[in-house]
Parts: C-alpha cells; sequence; structure tokens
C-alpha cells in the first residue's frame, strides 16, 4: 500500500471531485472525506499519566498531517480507569439522564465489547479492511475481535500486552549467594513454589530469636489469568465457547495444581499480596518477584522503601512461568478499539484514524511509552523497535524496554491466548479473579493467628492445606462458576 503524503492529497481530491460530478455515496465503496468539512471524532480511553500524554500526543499528530489531509478531527478523552469508561459507555447506551454520547471511538475489552455489540451498537469493521490490510496483524489479535455472531470484525486491535515475570535483583541476589538459588528455576511455576518456601524458610533463619516469622518471595497480579493460562497451558481451555455458548472445563487434577501452586504458598506465607498492585508489595520489601502486565514495567520500583529507611534496588525481568510439561502459552491481553455504529462516513473516518495509529512507527513510539505491544506482525521485533527509536529519537525507561524485547524474543516459542467472549463472561472472570484469592487471604489470616498461639507453621497450615480441604473448594468454585455462567 502506499502511505505518501502526496498519494493521500490526490486521493482526497480524488475522491471529493467524483463525488460531486457523479453524486456517488463514496470513493470505491467508503466515503468520501472533505477536507473543508472535516469529520470530527471522539475517542474515549482509559490511559492516565505517560500513557495519556503520549496517546494524545500521536492524535494530536495525526490531526496535524493526515488527519488534515483526509477531512478527519479527532478529539481523545480519558474516562479515568477501565471501570469508569465502561459504566460511561453502558450509561451511554442505555440513555441515562446526564450521561454523554456514545463516543464514535471507545477502548473495550472482549467481554465489554461483546456486551456492547449484543446491544447492536457496534460497527461492522470488516468492510474497511481488505485482506491485505488483516494479514499485516498479528493473526490471534484480528480473531479475537471476531466477537460477532456471523464472525465478522468488531474489535480493532491496537496495543496488547502479555505476562512477564520481574524480579528485585539485589535481594534476589543476597538470596541466591545465600543459599545458591538459581534463575533457572523461576521458569516454572513449581519451581517458584519451591524457591519461595526456600526464601521463607532463609529470610526466617536471619531472626533465630523470632520464630516463623520468614518473608513472602513472590505475588501475581490478575489471579484470573492464572487459571485461565495455567489450565491452558495443562491442555485445558477453561471457557470453552462455540457460537456464543460456553462449556466450562474444570477438571480436578489440574485444578489440584493450580491449587497447589497458588492457595498453599499463600495460606504458609511463601506468596504474598497487600497492595494494590503487586508492584507496590516490591517497593515495600513484602515480596521480591511477581508475575505481571508488561504494562506494569513502569511501575517496579526503583527503590524499596520501609519504616528503617530505603535503599536503591536493580531489576531482572523474565518471561512469566509455565507449569512443568505444559504448553508455552501466555496470555493476552489490552484493550483494543471499537466503532460505535452511525454512518458510513464516520465509521470509514474512525477506522483510517485506527489504521494509522496501528502503523509500526506510531504503535511503537506509544509502546515504548506505554509497555504495550504493537499489532502488526513487521513491529513485533527487537530489530524494528530498535529502528523506530534510532530514527525518531525515542527515549526508552530501560523497564520498558527490557519488558518488550523479552516478549519479542520470545514471540517465536510461545503461544498467546485469551478465551472468547461469552455471555456473563465478565462475571465468570470474577470468580477465578476472587474466589480462591480471597478465601487464601481468609485463611492465611488464620493460620498467623495460629502462629502466634506459638505454633509451627506447618501446625497451624495443616487443616488447610489437605487434599479435603481442597475438595471443599472445588466443589464450591465448580458451583460458583456453573451458576455465574448459567445465569
Amino acid at each position: 500500500m502506499i502511505h505518501s503524503n502526496n498519494f493521500r492529497k490526490k486521493l482526497g481530491i480524488f475522491c471529493f471531485a467524483s463525488t460531486v460530478a457523479l453524486g456517488l455515496a463514496g470513493c470505491g465503496e467508503k466515503g468520501p472525506l472533505d477536507p473543508k468539512n472535516p469529520v470530527s471524532l471522539t475517542v474515549w480511553h482509559y490511559y492516565n499519566g505517560s500513557q495519556q500524554v503520549a496517546f494524545d500526543a500521536l492524535v494530536e499528530e495525526f490531526n496535524d498531517t493526515v488527519g488534515r489531509e483526509q477531512g478527519i478531527y479527532v478529539q481523545s478523552f480519558s474516562q479515568g480507569s477501565v471501570s469508569d469508561l465502561e459504566t460511561a459507555v453502558r450509561d451511554s447506551i442505555a440513555g441515562k439522564v446526564g450521561a454523554d454520547a456514545m463516543p464514535d471511538i471507545f477502548s473495550s475489552y472482549a467481554d465489554t465489547a461483546y456486551e456492547v455489540e449484543q446491544a447492536g451498537a457496534l460497527a461492522d469493521l470488516s468492510g474497511y479492511l481488505d485482506e491485505e490490510e488483516l494479514e499485516q496483524y498479528v493473526d490471534s489479535y484480528i480473531e479475537e475481535g471476531r466477537i460477532a455472531s456471523d464472525g465478522s470484525l468488531r474489535i480493532f486491535p491496537t496495543a496488547k500486552s502479555t505476562e512477564i515475570m520481574m524480579i528485585n535483583k539485589t535481594d534476589w541476589e543476597k538470596f541466591a549467594d545465600a543459599t545458591g538459588a538459581s534463575l533457572d528455576t523461576l521458569a516454572t511455576m513449581e519451581g517458584i513454589t519451591a524457591t519461595a518456601q526456600a526464601y521463607y524458610e532463609w529470610t526466617d533463619s536471619l531472626t533465630p530469636d523470632i520464630p516463623e516469622d520468614g518473608k513472602a518471595f513472590y505475588g501475581r497480579d490478575a489471579v484470573a489469568n492464572y487459571f485461565i493460562i495455567g489450565m491452558q497451558q495443562l491442555g485445558v481451555e477453561i471457557f470453552q465457547v462455540e457460537n456464543g455458548a460456553v462449556t466450562l472445563n474444570v477438571p480436578k487434577e489440574e485444578l489440584y495444581r493450580l491449587w497447589e501452586n497458588y492457595y498453599v504458598p499463600m495460606v504458609k506465607g511463601y506468596f504474598g499480596a497487600y497492595g494494590s498492585f503487586r508492584s507496590d508489595d516490591v517497593k515495600t520489601g513484602d515480596i521480591l518477584a511477581y508475575t505481571g502486565s508488561t504494562s506494569s514495567a513502569m511501575y517496579f520500583p526503583d527503590q524499596v522503601e520501609q519504616d528503617n529507611g530505603s535503599y536503591d534496588i536493580e531489576y531482572i525481568v523474565m518471561t512469566a512461568p509455565v507449569f512443568e510439561g505444559g504448553k508455552q502459552c501466555a496470555v493476552q491481553q489490552g484493550a483494543g478499539m471499537v466503532v460505535s455504529k452511525s454512518d458510513e462516513q464516520h465509521e470509514y473516518a474512525a477506522v483510517e484514524f485506527l489504521k494509522w495509529f496501528t502503523k509500526t512507527e506510531n504503535n511503537l513510539e506509544f509502546g515504548c511509552v506505554s509497555g504495550y505491544l504493537p499489532v502488526l506482525k513487521e513491529a513485533s521485533s527487537v530489530e524494528k523497535l530498535d529502528q523506530v527509536i534510532a530514527e525518531q529519537q525515542l527515549t526508552v525507561a530501560p523497564k520498558t524496554y527490557d519488558c518488550l524485547t523479552a516478549i519479542f524474543q520470545e514471540m517465536d516459542n510461545m503461544v498467546l491466548y485469551t478465551n472468547k467472549s461469552f455471555e456473563n463472561g465478565s462475571a465468570a472472570r470474577k470468580i477465578l479473579e476472587y474466589h480462591l484469592a480471597d478465601k487464601a487471604v481468609e485463611d492465611r489470616s488464620a493460620v498467623m493467628a495460629a502462629l502466634e498461639q506459638g505454633g509451627s507453621l506447618e501446625e497451624a497450615a495443616a487443616p488447610y492445606v489437605t487434599r479435603e480441604a481442597f475438595e471443599e473448594w472445588y466443589l464450591s468454585f465448580c458451583d460458583a462458576l456453573n451458576s455465574t455462567v448459567n445465569n
């Protein structure tokens, strides 16, 4: 495809002249756009801080270049958090008093987009991209956007993420030097569990006069991802969706492995979750390592801050762990952009902006600030990243760069996965997120209360980590999932 400014100008003039002369409805099949009468588009998103600054800068660049040439003017508005954005969209669709009109474009995760699609409020994007254009995008990103019953495209992939593991290198080296612990063991969930136990026991030994005061080693953001991807690594698709209907797959033995490598170490204090995010827990020194989104890299602290002072730390970036013997599978996440159903001119203009935003140089520029992965196949390489950084003279935070390059280097060896959308999918995901995690926090409190009475960790944790305890949780978990999905 030709993307030169001169070509765009000539094409716009030709389309407009043809329309005046022939009274056609568009240039080719879609359009036309008239630079003298620009189409105004509103975009709602949830970017904040540096991400919002980067997005707004790209919007301004678009307006001053391609937008000016084609007759498109974009205004972007942050709605705050993801949940704030979802609420604003639902209020608009429902026509609530005081709600703003639906935007032309808005950021959306697949589950929310599915709800909006069911309400008939999303534009079909399939007609605005030809096969050659679609082929340029990562296949799984396009497939995630085919949420309509007929398989047509409703979500435009704009920025994606996956999960990585980040480690406090400074304190890890103290532990490794003292115990011989190896980073190689952190490639698997079982290895992390074993290492976390060793770290707890080592930190406990540093204060022999205070029993059972060992520290947690590891934490996890997005426990729902742990379930969905962990099961996928073990060969099980927990939400199997076909034609919008979902089948739950909850085999007991695979879930037992997940329970053993999350709930049990949480209850024993080998894992931890204290602040809003696990990067917060690294900052307070409560954990050394966590699995979280690539876009969270910028929040990994430069210091550990405690009551008795602070100290600088370095970091290590690793790919997210996989269960022993499991498939190299990682989560595919990150909201795309959807276009509100309106008229051909606005829908066409919206897609033109999204195509521009996802061009390699623009998408990587945004990714260098946000930590999000680009969506074009050609953009997903270290070589292309380095080229764009050099050509555009970008300043990239080392943590963000290291996260992006770590994923790019492993892209050929991993399968990115996200489950298909289905009715009540958001509610089902909340079961995965909180059902076991909340129980782990509650039972850890009970274990700590028992420790205060003078017992050992093994004695205090014993009632909670038996096979019978798992069976009881398993039945409760299955009941909660079934009732949510079939509600």
